[in-house]
């Protein structure tokens, strides 16, 4: 073995700034080293791999293709080994000797531009061995090519303006084994449980196999990257399971993959429980971003539209461009592609499911229904794919069934220019208001909306298929002719005018207005909104919860049924009774607001039902 003096080699000055910028300021968490050299080791090793398939001359050509970690906690040394290509003089020359082999004067160009401009840069100027020296004091290299006819060679470097090259004294295997001396602020990466944890957050899924000790950290494979026909549904599970630290398992799963308009290799799966609806706080983003199979980000933001937070997984593009140090992606356009992609194609598979397994999409619309809401209400992109999504019961279903709008349209009257839904607690206290009356005399539809963003989800969505989405309080409703006219005879125009103008006058502020209505049938009175996209329920809700503060002032309407026998006795006697008519209309008024849930307070109206029944009992 030779026993020449160490060559040095200094480092250019514009190459020792980029080795500054790299220590001091291009990484965010410092812990990122470990990826990166292990990224650097399944490189090398992938290029051996290339090599052995085309039959070339391999020095050592038995060797297994694999990724050693080792460490001396008291030493405080981490070593990084693999059996890749290896490197001779002029390769260390070039790849470790001037950083950025590809040109010094780009990389820091690329650095001021936020590597915005770069299409992958990391590929470029190949920066990533360098982090090691944010907590190495000095780092030693050795190795040997691939080529029979070269021999082991040792780099040395404390990342303080030089290096060192000299014929290793040790005879090496074929590969490349870096050893980091750590600083001693750093010592904590010298320890088994730490290597361990980074080792499985940013390179689980290196293609060959990681070692640290005698334990393999790598045990779960990249399935995203293989043929759909090629997994297992235990697969799926099992890496459910392991990418999302979860229990249950996944309602359905979607694995997609093009190469057009971008390079996509993903698996987005549908959890079993929505931890919002248990009350566990807002849903963090799950679905991890990868670049050939190292991890990227694991909560990368705009990777999928918010809404989408419920879902878990993976996505790897080989396309993206990243910024020097890996950590982000830096093309919004591009990001905006795989959003849209994605976002795409996961509503086509919710879709396909709701049209072939309905029992299974009631299971997901029971849990995440809210974040389709969310979407209809946030995403106009989407929104339309979003809204066939949308499921209520109705009228016209039995208690538990569901329906789209699209089978409400399926099934509306062919002049039908509405959809008409309505808002109320549940189904019982919906079917015993008012308000079903006029619909169910003309065979109109209704949808139950039950919960405060459905409200807001017609009054986004506005209108489906160029049908208007209206709420059925509304108070100028033209619903036409019912089949079946009301019992009764009616009040006389001028009566009825008479009649209105006294109740208005009692009843005061309390009512924007007071009409005879067309469409009451069994009930004698009820209360509708004055507001086109907003129910008075809605509105109550609103101003109980304090956000009522900006809406539009829009009094109750109150409509009175001139068929009903009690409106026709307060006809013929608030002349001559007035106070007792009064005491009576009052009662009315509230019993409509209650059926419309909007009595807010309902002590006066008790105290005015003992009054009446004393009154009755003499």
């Amino acid at each position: 073995m030779s026993t020449a003096a160490p060559e040095k080699h200094a480092f250019q000055a514009e190459t020792q700034q980029v080795l500054d910028i790299v220590i001091n300021s291009l990484y965010t968490d410092k812990e990122i080293f470990i990826r990166e050299l292990i990224s650097n080791a399944s490189d090398a090793t992938e290029k051996l791999r290339h090599l052995q398939l085309k039959e070339e001359a391999v020095f050592q050509a038995d060797q297994e293709l694999e990724i050693e970690v080792s460490f001396e906690e008291e030493a405080k040394t981490i070593t990084i080994r693999d059996r890749g290509i290896g490197m001779n003089r002029d390769e260390l020359m070039e790849n470790l000797g001037t950083i950025a082999h590809s040109g010094s004067k780009a990389f820091l160009k690329a650095v001021a531009e936020g590597g915005t401009k770069n299409e992958n840069v990391i590929g470029q100027f190949g920066v990533g061995f360098y982090s090691a020296f944010m907590v190495a004091k000095r780092v030693e290299v050795f190795t040997r090519s691939y080529s029979p006819d070269e021999s082991g060679l040792l780099w040395v470097s404390e990342g303080a303006g030089e290096y060192t090259i000299e014929p290793a004294s040790e005879e090496l295997d074929r590969g490349t084994k870096i050893i980091i001396h750590l600083k001693d602020e750093f010592e904590e990466f010298a320890k088994d449980w730490k290597l361990k944890s980074i080792i499985k957050k940013y390179s689980a899924f290196v293609q060959f196999p990681i070692s640290l000790g005698d334990e393999k950290i790598n045990t779960v494979q990249a399935i995203w990257l293989r043929s759909k026909s090629e997994v297992k549904e235990e697969e799926y599970k099992e890496f459910y399971k392991f990418q999302s630290n979860a229990f249950d398992e996944p309602l359905t799963w979607m694995h997609f993959s093009a190469d057009a308009p971008i390079a996509i290799n993903s698996i987005l799966y549908v959890p079993t429980e929505n931890p919002e609806r248990l009350g566990m706080g807002r849903t963090e983003p799950a679905v991890a971003l990868h670049c050939r199979k190292v991890l990227i980000d694991s909560k990368p933001d705009g990777l999928l539209p918010e809404w989408m937070r419920f879902a878990k997984g993976v996505v790897d593009s080989s396309d993206l461009p990243l910024n020097i140090s890996r950590e982000s992606m830096q093309d919004s356009s591009l990001v905006a592609k795989l959003n849209q992609v994605l976002t795409k194609r996961f509503l086509k598979h919710l879709a396909e499911i709701a049209k072939k397994d309905e029992d299974l999409y009631k299971k997901i619309w029971d849990a995440f229904s809210v974040f389709l809401k969310e979407g209809v209400a946030t995403d106009f992109t989407h929104r339309d794919a979003l809204a066939k999504l949308l499921r209520y019961e109705s009228s016209s279903t039995e208690p538990g069934k569901l329906t789209s709008l699209d089978a409400y349209l399926d099934r509306a009257q062919e002049e039908q220019k509405e959809i008409y839904f309505l808002f109320g607690q549940n189904r019982e206290a919906i079917e015993a208001g008012p308000y079903l009356e006029a619909f169910k005399a003309r065979d109109l539809e209704v949808l139950f909306v039950y919960e405060p963003i459905d409200e807001y989800v017609m009054n986004h969505l506005r209108e489906y298929q160029e049908k208007k989405l209206v709420s059925a309080d509304q108070d100028d409703l033209e619903l036409g002719e019912a089949k079946d006219q009301p019992e009764g005879e009616s009040l006389a125009e001028d009566v009825s005018k008479n009649l209105t103008d006294w109740i208005k006058e009692k009843l005061g502020d309390r009512v924007k207005e007071v009409k005879v209505s067309d469409r009451l049938v069994d009930s004698p009175a009820l209360v509708l909104s004055g507001d086109k996209f907003m129910s008075a329920q809605m509105k109550q809700m609103m101003k109980s919860m304090g956000q009522d503060a900006n809406l539009p002032e829009e009094g109750s309407i109150l409509q009175i049924n001139p068929r009903h026998p009690l409106i026709k006795k307060i006809a013929v006697s608030y002349a001559t009774r007035g106070e007792e008519m009064e005491t009576i209309i009052e009662q009315i008024f509230d019993n409509a607001r209650m059926a419309a849930g909007l009595l807010e307070d309902p002590k006066d109206m008790i105290a005015r039902i003992y009054k009446l029944l004393e009154k009755a009992s003499e």
